[in-house]
């Protein structure tokens, strides 16, 4: 094996720091000219064709939002006013596995929505887990990396894994919740979702809070045993996709509740655990449930291609009264996921009719790849113009949105809060959630995964990593493979 080199750009310029994306300040915001971050992120969205990266294999359907309770006061955004229903899509998935891999392969569900708001799309992306397993941008393509498969016999590798997670302990939270029943869900009916990133309300009078969203499955959560989906990967690899598709055709049209937990704008630069750190859960004890409606998927696709495969959703598509928070892996998404579209589907994806908004587009965007919708001839295809082409509105960028920051540009970690620390809330989540029979098939699934491990070291970082996570469940580990 060669000798260790220090990392350089594609051109071969030393790099600084793979771990750290460049901010205005620790907490402060990510800055555009953060030229590697950039090249690390066009160069990923490119590395397949034409299939997604991640969340290559999917299903969703159509349905409809119903907002039931007041929250106007925290967000004057049309979509979540009392009584409103919006047409929206959604797209299930998995994480790491191939277009044509099994479903029930344990792994993180994707858990996409898009809504056709009167003011334009408003999408939230996020999984079957409320965390997730990076917390900076700069980590996250050689994370998906880990999960996939070794370039010389193109097999995946548990060392590669583990490699990764147990160098990465901020992957603690989100690995527990993997390797318990939530890994393998019993179908995608029966799971929950999360929006997972931190967001900002903005209401009328430019008041903000930041949301975290939960959508909680009316079907009640259910899930697979490990033999259970070993048993129907060998017989059904559409086993999620066959369920939705069949159940909806049957009338069981699967219902989610929305709920959210609102932090005030100020609490959240005290808040024991930073608010913005993508591994970490909001206390619900601190920040209850407020249920604000429910969503309802009624309509299957009538055409998988055109309305599943080459739908595309994004964080950066963001309606009034509803903006981003400091969170370090969202800012990046905001770039990465759009780029991703324009990569896999085509500069144009968003004039395809799955992606279309329901409201007219008045946009200066013009030519490129795809190209059919455009305006009169007679239309300035620049602005500013003379001649009454559409023109911005400043009062969007008057209602409030947004948070101040202050700093060097720096390459750094989150500024660490009382109760910040890795482990900690991935043994809450084992300890005091799990129940006896969930941790008992935890201890199982890790056995599991260890005897998968080749590598001394590996091996022994695992145990040192459960033992920090919970030093029961890492004895129980070491038990049953002495």
């Amino acid at each position: 094996m060669s000798t260790r080199k220090h990392t350089t750009t594609t051109v071969g310029c030393p790099v600084a720091s793979d771990e750290h994306s460049r901010t205005v300040g620790p907490d402060g915001p990510i800055v555009l000219h953060d030229h590697y971050l950039l090249e690390k992120h066009a160069q990923f969205n490119r590395e397949r064709v034409p299939e997604r990266v991640v969340h290559a294999k999917g299903g969703g359907a159509f349905g409809t939002l119903t907002i039931t309770k007041d929250v106007s006061s925290y967000t004057r955004a049309a979509l979540f006013q009392p009584g409103v229903r919006t047409e929206m899509l959604a797209r299930f998935s998995s994480v790491a596995g191939e277009l044509g891999s099994p479903d029930t392969w344990r792994d993180v569900r994707g858990f996409a929505l898009k809504f056709y708001t009167t003011e334009g799309n408003y999408d939230i992306v996020g999984n079957n887990t409320p965390v997730f397993f990076v917390r900076d941008p700069m980590k996250f393509p050689d994370f998906i990396r880990s999960q996939k498969r070794l370039p010389h016999s193109n097999l995946r590798d548990a060392d590669m894994q583990w490699d990764f997670w147990t160098l990465s302990p901020e992957s603690a939270h989100q690995v527990t919740y993997l390797m318990g029943d939530r890994g393998l869900p019993l179908n995608w009916r029966h799971m929950n979702g999360y929006g997972s990133h931190t967001y900002q309300w903005i209401n009328q009078k430019g008041e903000k809070v930041w949301v975290k969203y939960h959508f909680h499955s009316q079907q009640t959560v259910k899930n697979l045993t490990n033999s259970n989906a070993q048993e129907i990967a060998g017989v059904d690899t559409d086993y999620y996709l066959r369920d939705l598709f069949e159940a909806i055709e049957r009338g069981e049209n699967p219902k989610w509740t929305v709920l959210v937990q609102i932090m005030p704008y100020e609490e959240a630069k005290t808040y024991r655990y930073n608010p913005f750190d993508l591994t970490k859960i909001w206390s619900h004890a601190d920040y209850p449930l407020i249920q604000i409606g429910e969503f309802e998927l009624n309509r299957n696709p009538e055409n998988y291609f055109a309305q599943i495969e080459q739908a595309a959703f994004e964080p950066s598509n963001l309606v009034p009264g509803v903006d981003v928070s400091p969170d370090k892996m969202l800012l990046a998404r905001m770039f990465a996921y759009a780029d991703a579209h324009r990569y896999r589907v085509g500069t144009n994806y968003n004039e395809l009719p799955v992606n279309r908004p329901k409201v007219e587009v008045c946009s200066y965007a013009k030519d490129g790849q795809l190209r059919h919708y455009y305006n009169h001839p007679n239309v300035p295809v620049y602005a500013p113009n003379s001649f009454g082409g559409p023109q911005a509105d400043p009062a969007y960028a008057a209602e409030g949105s947004g948070w101040r920051a202050d700093g060097e540009f720096v390459r750094a970690a989150y500024t660490l809060r009382s109760d910040d620390d890795d482990f900690t809330q991935a043994g809450i989540l084992v300890r005091e959630v799990f129940d006896d029979e969930q941790r008992h098939r935890l201890v199982e699934t890790l056995v599991g995964q260890y005897k998968s491990l080749k590598q001394s070291e590996v091996k022994k970082r695992f145990l040192i990593y459960w033992h920090n996570i919970d030093p029961q469940t890492a004895e129980q580990i070491k038990t049953k493979i002495d």
